[in-house]
This record gives C-alpha cells, sequence and structure tokens, in this order.
C-alpha cells in the first residue's frame, strides 16, 4: 500500500514505540508523537487511520487496569461522550478537508500544543471549574481528534491543568479516547477511507505501542514524566518545522 524506505519505517516503529513508552508512564502520547511522524511520510489522512486501532485498544485496556480509580462522579462519562461527538465532527472535516488544509491544521495544533506547555505549565483550573466546561471542552478535543488525530492540546492540557493524580488522569484520559474511537472507527468505515487493508495496518500498528507500554509504566512508577516532556517537546518541534516546510515548498 505504501512504499517507503527502511529508515522510514524505523521511524515510524521508532515513533510508536516511543508513544507506547509515554502511555505507559502518563496514559497519553501515542498520537502526538505517531501522527505527526506518519504524517510527515505519508499524509494527514492514513496516519489518523492507522492510529485509530491503537487508540481505541490501548485505552480500552487502560480502563480495566485503573477500573477501581476513584473518579468525580459523571466527569469522565461526560468528557468522553463530548468526545465522541466532536469525534463525528472531525471525521467529517477529515473526509472534506483538503490535504494541504489537513497538513496545516496539524502542523497548527501541534505548535499550539508546544507553546501552550511553554507558556503555562503550572496552570490550575479547580474541579468546580473544570466540572463547567468539561463538554465543551470534550467536544473541541473531539474535533481535533478526528480531523488531525490529535486532541492532546485541549484534552491532556485540560486534565493536566485539573491535577489529577496519574491512575484518575490515565483512566479518565482513556474513557476519553475509547468514547472517540467508537465513533470514529464506523465513520471512517462508512466514509471509504478505512478500507481493509489499513484497518489491518492499524492492528499492525498496536505491536510496538503495547510492546513498550510496560517499560512506560515502570518508568512512570519510579520517575517524573517530566524529562519524557522535554524530549517529546523537541521532537514535536522538528516534525512541525517539517510539516510547515513541506506546506510551503
Amino acid at each position: 500500500m505504501i512504499a517507503l524506505d527502511p529508515l522510514s519505517y524505523v521511524a515510524i516503529f521508532a515513533a510508536l514505540a516511543l508513544g507506547g513508552v509515554l502511555k505507559g508512564a502518563t496514559g497519553a502520547g501515542v498520537p502526538v508523537i505517531a501522527v505527526p511522524v506518519i504524517a510527515a511520510f505519508v499524509d494527514v489522512r492514513f496516519a489518523v487511520m492507522i492510529m485509530v486501532m491503537s487508540n481505541l485498544l490501548t485505552n480500552a485496556r487502560q480502563i480495566w487496569t485503573f477500573r477501581e480509580t476513584r473518579v468525580p462522579e459523571g466527569f469522565a462519562l461526560r468528557f468522553g461522550l463530548a468526545g465522541a461527538v466532536g469525534a463525528f465532527i472531525g471525521t467529517g472535516l477529515l473526509v472534506w478537508l483538503p490535504e494541504e488544509v489537513l497538513s496545516a491544521l496539524l502542523a497548527a495544533i501541534v505548535f499550539g500544543y508546544i507553546g501552550l506547555r511553554l507558556a503555562r505549565p503550572d496552570f490550575r483550573l479547580s474541579m468546580e471549574a473544570a466540572r463547567r466546561v468539561v463538554i465543551p471542552v470534550g467536544a473541541i478535543g473531539g474535533v481535533f481528534q478526528g480531523a488531525a488525530g490529535i486532541s492532546a492540546p485541549v484534552s491532556v492540557s485540560f486534565l493536566n491543568a485539573i491535577r489529577l493524580e496519574r491512575p484518575v488522569f490515565i483512566f479518565t484520559i482513556s474513557v476519553f479516547f475509547v468514547s472517540m474511537g467508537i465513533v470514529q472507527l464506523p465513520a471512517l468505515l462508512l466514509s471509504g477511507l478505512m478500507t481493509l487493508p489499513i484497518l489491518g495496518l492499524s492492528f499492525v500498528a498496536i505491536i510496538p505501542v503495547i510492546a513498550f507500554m510496560p517499560l512506560g509504566n515502570w518508568l512512570g512508577q519510579r520517575a517524573s514524566p517530566q524529562v519524557f516532556d522535554r524530549v517529546i517537546l523537541v521532537f514535536l518541534s522538528v516534525l512541525a518545522v517539517r510539516l510547515a516546510s513541506q506546506l510551503i515548498l
């Protein structure tokens, strides 16, 4: 389906593996790393579709792992349902928007994520305030996920601002991703973008993510994820510049 040189395959595998490490440590991060890498070598639509099964199944696994976590009543469910609605809208944009616009959107999201992390690293939001905005925030994050494959600038930043404990964060963000995946997969199949060969490759992409998640979980229990954050911000900066340069050139 795609003809890439060996180094490109290595880069994509490394991105999926690093995403698995980050996901095991923090509960999120695979699309943030993998989607820009895959999009840089193929295109945004293909990158979004390749990550669908990984997002759905790895997060379902984390929901089960952290099923006894005490989450504020109804918060994760409302966040997830709003994300599902947004993902449906975003998938429509993925089908309809030109590839150049999708690439520009992806680059803008990545740059926005980097800028937000650098500008407001200590921003805090009370649970009371978070409850008031959880539905619109979830919907916006879902639109980003459906259209560009990355919701972290909204979803991860939102949950980080609440300063949830690690198990609560992982459970909540996993509910959010699974809810979007349940909507996104059939929408892509019905649109005709997701073919059986691409769906097969989406299952294959799970392998390096699952393989490296235990390492991330081990690291997450013993060290601060700040080191991962710094490495990833540099990594994403390079990728965003590459995406932007492709649009200019």
